[in-house]
């Protein structure tokens, strides 16, 4: 399946999808974050990359639509029954040209880094053969490994991505088999966090596979594991994954809230 391709004029548009309700904190993306709105930062942050030419917050809540729109940003209001972010963010990449790269930037992450941004869209730009890139980070706490609510993924030698589990993945077993459990191997050998990669939520896609992938059924893995990354690969996409080294905070519950607010303000 020929879904890759060029992008001469390397037009590439991020896409912030900014639906109003949250199973965990209502109305995350309007709460006071260091003075303004939670979804201003992350539209300033995607702003601030290099890489991207324009950036489109796509919101299913007028509100979101008009704080968004008088700090002079860009929104467009898109379908309530969108059952993803990328389901949101595809409904305006239909709009777009043929041959628009759309980075998908996750609107709870007001600490997102644009150099990870940038980071993300160059891979995909140098890399023809592939049909998303995506970001991923070096975990350093062994909890990280054992929680389902981390995604962990693996790559082949060239960089794409083999898997992505809620699982631990590569699994140890030698280390489990002497230790005794996952746990005491991760703390009785530092050396086996590092084979870990916790996935982090930026993806960039090419649009032409963006509409392909949203337009095709959820698959058994994806349903399985909760991650609509395992229908790409279902789908044979090539999935390149960039290693970045900063992080990111994705606020989902008001601890987040409280965690970003400290980090932004010093206090």
């Amino acid at each position: 399946m020929e879904t890759h391709g060029k992008n001469p004029e390397k037009n590439v548009v991020a896409i912030i999808p900014a639906r109003y309700k949250s199973t965990r904190l209502e109305g995350k993306l309007l709460l006071p974050l260091g003075g303004k709105p939670l979804i201003l930062h992350t539209l300033e942050r995607t702003r601030e990359a290099k890489s991207v030419s324009r950036a489109i917050v796509a919101t299913d809540e007028e509100r979101i639509l008009r704080v968004v729109k008088e700090a002079g940003g860009e929104a467009i209001l898109t379908s309530e029954e969108h059952q993803s972010g990328s389901d949101r963010i595809a409904e305006i990449a239909k709009t777009l040209p043929e041959g628009s790269i759309i980075a998908n930037v996750q609107g709870d992450e007001p600490l997102i880094s644009p150099q990870t941004i940038d980071k993300a869209v160059a891979g995909i730009l140098e890399d023809q053969e592939a049909d998303i890139s995506t970001t991923c980070e070096m975990i350093s706490d062994l909890q990280d490994v054992i929680s389902p609510d981390v995604v962990k993924v693996v790559s082949d030698k060239n960089g794409y991505a083999l898997y992505f589990s809620r699982s631990p993945i590569p699994y140890p077993r030698k280390a489990v088999s002497e230790f005794g459990s996952l746990e005491n191997a991760l703390r009785s050998d530092q050396e086996l966090l590092k084979r870990f990669r916790k996935h982090t939520g930026l993806y960039v896609f090419r649009r032409e596979f963006l509409l392909e992938f949203t337009g095709a059924q959820p698959s058994l893995l994806e349903r399985t594991e909760m991650l609509e990354q395992l229908r790409a690969l279902d789908m044979a996409a090539k999935i390149l994954v960039v290693e970045v080294s900063e992080g990111s905070i994705g606020v989902d519950t008001r601890l987040d809230l409280e965690r970003v607010e400290a980090l932004l303000t010093g206090n």
